[in-house]
């Protein structure tokens, strides 16, 4: 019937360049040649074999729809990233992003590179640009959305950076953090 036959998928291939093999966890045939990927029992699907030993693991990581193009991911025929956080996503999605100086993850904000030089370029920017009198000791709540730490820092028009991690990767919060009002509470 053809080059490549997998009895359990019922799928047959004469195009065996595509190194095709069942995965006996996945439930499905995938390309590339089985000694190039493994399967990830808590991620529940198989990646690259260079991500072994250094991913971060997501419960059923590509059970999902890409959040960027909405297309399911557990068997599409794109390539696939995972980015740092774990979160995966199409590469030609993440591209893209990368064309609108999109660098954090659509699910959950952590930035996915190495943004040090922008945050040394912001932390400039900030430093040329103060502000008025009026906001010179104005205080704000940020949460970083790569570290997760809340922390109160002056208020700047242009940026918060974190300091836990130095990051700007932030959003300006309404207050406090919940665990310093609930103790505020109680006295």
């Amino acid at each position: 019937m053809g080059e490549y036959f997998c009895s359990k998928c019922k799928f047959f291939d004469d195009d065996v360049s595509k190194n095709q093999y069942h995965c006996e966890q996945c439930g499905i045939c995938r390309t590339g040649g089985q000694e190039n990927f493994f399967h990830c029992n808590k991620c529940d699907c198989c990646y690259s074999i260079l991500l072994k030993d250094s991913h971060v693991c997501v419960e059923k990581a590509m059970h999902h729809n890409c959040p960027i193009c909405f297309e399911f991911l557990f068997d599409t025929l794109k390539g696939i990233t995972v980015l740092l956080c774990g979160h995966t996503i199409h590469l030609e999605c993440v591209k893209e992003m990368e064309q609108h100086f999109q660098y954090a993850c659509p699910v959950c904000s952590k930035s996915y590179c190495d943004m040090s030089r922008v945050w040394e370029k912001l932390d400039q920017e900030v430093a040329s640009t103060p502000m008025p009198q009026m906001y010179q000791n104005k205080m704000v709540w940020i949460l970083c959305n790569d570290c997760g730490q809340t922390s109160e820092v002056n208020y700047h028009i242009l940026a918060h950076k974190c300091t836990n991690c130095s990051s700007y990767n932030t959003r300006q919060t309404r207050g406090r953090p919940a665990s310093s009002c609930s103790q505020s509470l109680e006295d």
